[in-house]
């Protein structure tokens, strides 16, 4: 029964994303393993509103932060030498890598 290794990776910039997405993909396609995706998933928008005014008093306007969190999917097939050259990538420190294996 093989494996699979299911990656999300997370990240505010969007840059930095593609570019940790792409080199999964290049290092997969070096190896000559299965993969699916990056496949994006929904960006989930965090959304902060505040008064402008420090004492809350007089002007009524509102300062709108926003944070936005871009998702990719990877599926890859999961065996030791993926894994480990998988390890080696250096990704950038906006990117955050959840690794899952799940069976086929």
């Amino acid at each position: 029964m093989a494996q699979i290794a299911r990656i999300k990776l997370v990240s505010s910039d969007l840059d930095d994303i593609e570019s940790a997405s792409s080199s999964i993909k290049e290092m997969a396609e070096k190896m000559g393993v299965a993969i699916k995706g990056p496949v994006p998933l929904p960006t989930k928008k965090l959304l902060v509103v505040v008064r402008k005014g420090p004492s809350g008093e007089g002007t009524h306007t509102f300062d709108k932060w926003e944070l936005r969190l871009h998702r990719r999917l990877i599926d890859i097939e999961a065996n030791e030498r993926t894994i480990a050259q998988l390890t080696k990538i250096e990704f950038p420190k906006s990117v955050n890598v959840e690794i899952r294996f799940l069976s086929k």
